[in-house]
């Protein structure tokens, strides 16, 4: 991997998650074991090249490790009908204090995965209800702050709008016809980019996820405020 660009994703990440997905078992793995450290090492380098540079417009993030944000290729298998053992993406969640924190703070996510699912997102995912509540009471407070966050010309090139699951009627302590009722249905607060197989192994591929993190960063702020 010496020399390799450490703000690329390597078209040999790519190659090997799209055949550990065809070849989902502990042997194949085994003997494939060098080229998961390949990959491994690939996506560490330009997450932690990522970090660095949010970090210049997001001070929290100063001093981050990637090790911190990354994910097991191994699944959690104990509670799932899907017994399949690795995982076939790699992920990080950049997030203030790791991504242990990922349900105390709104934070940065890489995705790397084939069949043009990779993305860069970020928000709050599912957050717990003292949180989720803090939110919905900023949005009945503050929330032409919030509309003017994703109504920035910047948020809408690169995520149109906040996605997430919603509740079917007004939260407990809100009307019906308040004016934000949709902002405040919302039980994630969460923006996708996706991004083609071609796009993520392209050289211009760092820049778009920093522009999208720039455009992001004001929605986590939102988020993180309570």
């Amino acid at each position: 991997m010496l020399g390799m660009a450490m703000n690329q994703v390597q078209q040999s990440t790519l190659n090997f998650l799209s055949d550990l997905k065809r070849h989902n078992d502990r042997d194949w793995f085994i003997k494939n074991r060098k080229r998961y450290e390949e990959a491994k090492t690939n996506f560490e380098s330009f997450v932690q090249a990522v970090i660095d540079e949010i970090s210049d417009f997001d001070p929290i993030l100063k001093g981050l490790e990637v090790k911190s944000c990354t994910y097991r290729i191994n699944r959690d298998i104990r509670f799932s009908n899907d017994k399949t053992i690795y995982k076939t993406h790699l992920g990080a969640f950049i997030v203030r204090g790791g991504k242990k924190n990922g349900d105390r703070f709104a934070g940065y996510y890489v995705h790397v995965e084939p069949g043009n699912n990779s993305m860069i997102a970020g928000g709050a995912y599912l957050p717990p209800m003292p949180w989720l509540s803090a939110i919905r009471e900023k949005i009945n407070e503050q929330g032409d702050n919030l509309l003017e966050i994703i109504r920035n010309k910047d948020f809408v090139k690169y995520f149109r709008e906040i996605e997430g699951e919603k509740l079917k009627s007004a939260p407990k302590g809100y009307p019906r016809d308040h004016p934000y009722i949709e902002l405040l249905k919302l039980k994630s607060y969460l923006v996708v980019n996706m991004i083609s197989d071609k796009e993520i192994t392209g050289k211009e591929c760092f820049n778009l996820i920093i522009g999208a993190s720039r455009a992001m960063k004001p929605l986590n702020d939102f988020l993180n405020d309570y």
